[in-house]
């Protein structure tokens, strides 16, 4: 049955969940994180505000923070062990759970636009590596190299990384993963997450993001999620899926479920946090990191946040 339309709508975004303490960011980073957080919102609420689509307010949101080179997702990606960019994601539409992915892109400017397209113009779910760069590249994508995606300040956190010693992955675990839930008047919902994964990834390694029922889901009975952490955890925990899945069958507000499966996350040794909207509209967040770059907005207002103690 689908859902009645509702008067207001709502989105939710993160850019990512980890160490994000105020000692250990600038005011001027401070600035720059909410005014970019505010952009993907701005983008994302003017699509909902004028009656638009979930699936697309998600996917404008996701683009704003691909493009900006202080996520790690798109242009601010971190890049792999030998210093390549694999990018990972997903999107999904809750009229009929549709969706699409893609893992270990490593050509197309907007990955979240490519997992929209294996969605929209394939059979399929999932693509990865050379076989979802030309696909992109069949369907006219835009298309980006190394120039756009090989940042300096990437190229030295990886190189900081291996001065350290650590030989297969960045152990600080800094999750900047970005993504967006909505839901539009129509009473519609969808989600997308997009990621660059985690510095010095090694063995084609894919988290959680690109994995539908674990980074993303989107559910017109019950809500949607999108996570960001350590994705190995999410995946076993199949978090966003969880989620939509206490809202459901047991009931629950979207606050109550988020908070049930991060504490399972937690109980796992997984650190991170999700983003959700429900199908009534409870809209918001959970997390068990020390921050989370994070923000929301309805027709009543806009705000953002990166600590815990907000």
């Amino acid at each position: 049955m689908p859902n009645a339309a509702h008067a207001d709508w709502k989105l939710v975004i993160h850019g990512g969940a980890g160490i994000m303490e105020r000692d250990a960011i600038t005011p001027d980073q401070d600035r720059a994180i909410r005014v970019a957080l505010g952009k993907a919102l701005e983008v994302g609420g003017s699509i909902l505000a004028a009656g638009g689509a979930a699936l697309d307010a998600v996917e404008a949101s996701v683009k704003t923070l691909e493009d900006d080179p202080l996520f790690n997702a798109g242009r601010g990606a971190v890049l792999t062990y030998d210093g390549a960019s694999e990018l990972d994601a997903s999107i999904m539409a809750g009229d009929g759970r549709r969706s699409g992915a893609v893992a270990g892109a490593t050509g197309t400017r907007n990955p979240v636009s490519l997992a929209r397209a294996v969605m929209e113009k394939s059979p399929h779910v999932m693509l990865s590596g050379a076989g979802a760069d030309l696909f992109s590249r069949e369907q006219g994508l835009e298309q980006a190299g190394s120039d756009w995606f090989a940042l300096p300040e990437r190229l030295r956190q990886l190189e900081e990384m291996k001065q350290r010693g650590a030989d297969w992955f960045d152990v600080d675990m800094k999750y900047g993963t970005v993504g967006a839930v909505a839901l539009d008047t129509s009473g519609h919902v969808a989600a997308a997450t997009s990621t660059g994964g985690i510095t010095g990834k090694r063995w084609g390694r894919i988290g959680d993001s690109p994995i539908i029922g674990a980074g993303t889901y989107a559910d017109d009975r019950a809500g949607a999620v999108s996570a960001t952490g350590s994705g190995e955890h999410f995946i076993r925990e199949a978090a966003a899926h969880q989620v939509c899945a206490r809202i459901r069958l047991l009931g629950q507000a979207g606050k109550a479920a988020a908070d049930a499966v991060i504490a399972d996350v937690g109980e796992l040794g997984g650190t991170g946090g999700v983003i959700f909207v429900s199908r009534s509209g409870d809209a918001g967040w959970s997390f068990n990191s020390a921050g989370m770059y994070r923000g929301r907005a309805s027709a009543t207002g806009t705000e953002v946040a990166i600590y815990g103690d907000e």
